[in-house]
């Protein structure tokens, strides 16, 4: 990566993305049964979630909502699941923790969902998890690797999505082994689970290269201290766990400093489109100019999901088609297919509940282990696990920022167990059959 000088003013002015407003949280109610049918009527189904549109998450994840919602309307323009349509509610919590008990606290009691899916972020979603669960409400597909999600005996009703950051951890430790042996490692992640889990997994095989571990704090956008330590104590090799506008502050701060290691980046925040957008915009802020290919050029990434630059898939064509009947004039990049296959994943689970779905209906298809689809490996569901994606592949980010896979898919478990390679077969979108043509 080439050096790029950024002014002062540029972390000034980047400090907007952390414009979030608090709220006051409110008193929940007491035990519902899981089987209520709240939130169904003969018409519709009523789901909700909780999204940064606004805050220090907002550049990057705010695309998310917009590709479920396309699935969504194909959905219902195909007749619905069973019958209904889904009624898709989205709250805008700026990936602030009080404001977040707030809004869903509104949609369980006043909007009277039948569902949480895809409620997004680490530190928001963990403040509400134990009262959706006292309250029988579904809390599906969360938008979060954490640990927390897959706990069937205490978190019955919640499901997790995406790998989690210790599953990615152990798969990215491992790869840096092997291909980075001898070489000095840092860690720059989240503090929060994010940054726990993901070192519990990079530690079972990198600990003894670890010389440097850096956190950030996401109300925080000036990464620069963080950034010179990783300098100051030789890391050749640096991870970062980070959501996709830190996964940028780091380029930037790593470039002002003339800092160049190798960025191991997880998939939270290793999107080529997203990443290269976010970089162009912040360092413009701050009144530079900057190369997005030069700057992210030998990136090593993570990922469980087909790229969007593979045509080729039929996942990917698939969701193409259904992005450029909807929202032809957002990007179709991998941040927006990830609310995409989000949204398809619940359909699956809603119309496995049946003509009559209540809520245990649906949690008991969740764990059915019967979910298929565009994920390049397996989910973990079952009566037991209540994990999402179970692996991950590597790839690397091309001078032009597309990508190339370096290490295909392998799959592991949360634990110490070994990883092995993955070469399942995936349903096709004709398999599935969930969106009527």
């Amino acid at each position: 990566m080439r050096s790029t000088e950024l002014g002062a003013g540029f972390f000034a002015l980047v400090l907007a993305l952390t414009a979030c407003g608090g709220a006051g949280e409110s008193d929940g109610g007491g035990q519902q049964a899981a089987d209520s049918a709240v939130g169904v009527t003969k018409d519709a189904v009523v789901i909700g979630t909780h999204q940064p549109l606004t805050g220090p998450a907002a550049p990057g994840y705010s695309k998310i909502s917009v590709g479920a919602r396309a699935v969504y309307q194909a959905i219902n323009d195909g007749g619905g699941i069973n019958g209904r349509k889904i009624d898709y509610r989205v709250e805008d919590d700026g990936y602030n923790p009080t404001k977040t008990v707030e809004v869903v606290k509104k949609l369980v009691l006043q909007d009277k969902v039948f569902a949480i899916v895809g409620g997004l972020g680490t530190p928001t979603h963990s403040k509400v998890v134990d009262y959706l669960n006292a309250e029988g409400v579904p809390d599906l597909l969360v938008s979060s690797g954490a640990l927390a999600w897959d706990n069937p005996q205490k978190a019955p009703m919640t499901f997790g999505y995406q790998v989690d950051y210790t599953r990615e951890g152990k798969i990215q430790g491992k790869y840096i082994k092997d291909t980075f042996a001898g070489k000095k490692v840092g860690y720059f992640t989240q503090n929060d689970d994010v940054g726990r889990d993901t070192q519990a997994g990079l530690d079972q095989f990198v600990k003894d290269q670890a010389v440097v571990r850096q956190g950030y704090d996401s109300a925080n956008t000036d990464v620069t201290p963080q950034l010179s330590a990783l300098k100051s104590a030789g890391a050749e090799v640096v991870v970062c766990a980070c959501i996709p506008a830190f996964t940028a502050l780091a380029i930037l701060a790593a470039a002002k400093i003339g800092y160049h290691p190798q960025f191991v980046v997880s998939s939270i925040g290793a999107d080529p489109a997203t990443l290269s957008g976010l970089l162009q915009d912040f360092a413009k802020r701050g009144g530079a100019s900057v190369s997005s290919g030069q700057l992210l050029a030998g990136l090593i990434g993570t990922g469980y999901l087909p790229d969007v630059a593979q045509t080729s898939d039929p996942w990917v064509a698939y969701f193409k088609g259904i992005h450029d009947k909807y929202i032809a004039k957002e990007p179709f990049t991998n941040t927006v297919l990830f609310g995409m296959v989000q949204a398809y994943t619940f359909g699956q689970a809603l119309k496995a509940a049946g003509p009559d779905p209540t809520r245990q209906k649906v949690v008991d298809a969740m764990s059915s282990g019967a979910l298929k689809g565009p994920g390049l490996t397996p989910f973990g569901f079952s009566k037991e696990s209540h994990a999402g994606y179970t692996g991950a592949y590597v790839f690397k980010i091309n001078p032009d920022t597309s990508t190339t896979v370096i290490q295909p898919p392998a799959v592991t478990d949360r634990g110490t167990g070994a990883i092995t390679p993955y070469s399942g077969e995936r349903a096709t979108p004709e398999q599935v059959n969930l969106v009527s043509k």
